[in-house]
């Protein structure tokens, strides 16, 4: 008989968590955890609904992808780069 239990290997890289996670099942592994105490701030991020032109979206999403970012990250980078160009 063998023993089926799978066990969390030891990772030390993101990259390794991430690979690990995206070809396992968490229910495999939920007796292996355990709760985590954390604070949230509601102020750290807002999301704004923003009409953009779809033309425009999909320029930035492939970007963002091409630069391997979310599309979010990437506007808000962009954001962030144009208004200290014009209010430093």
């Amino acid at each position: 008989m063998t023993d089926d239990k799978k066990t969390i290997p030891a990772m030390t890289s993101y990259d390794q968590i991430a690979e690990f996670w995206d070809e396992h099942s968490l229910a495999d592994y939920w007796d292996q955890t355990e709760a985590a105490d954390f604070d949230l701030d509601p102020n750290a991020r807002r999301r704004y609904l923003v009409a953009l032109d779809p033309g425009l979206l999909q320029r930035v999403t492939k970007l963002a992808h091409s630069r391997g970012l979310s599309t979010e990250s990437l506007v808000n980078l962009l954001l962030e780069q144009r208004m200290q160009e014009i209010n430093p």
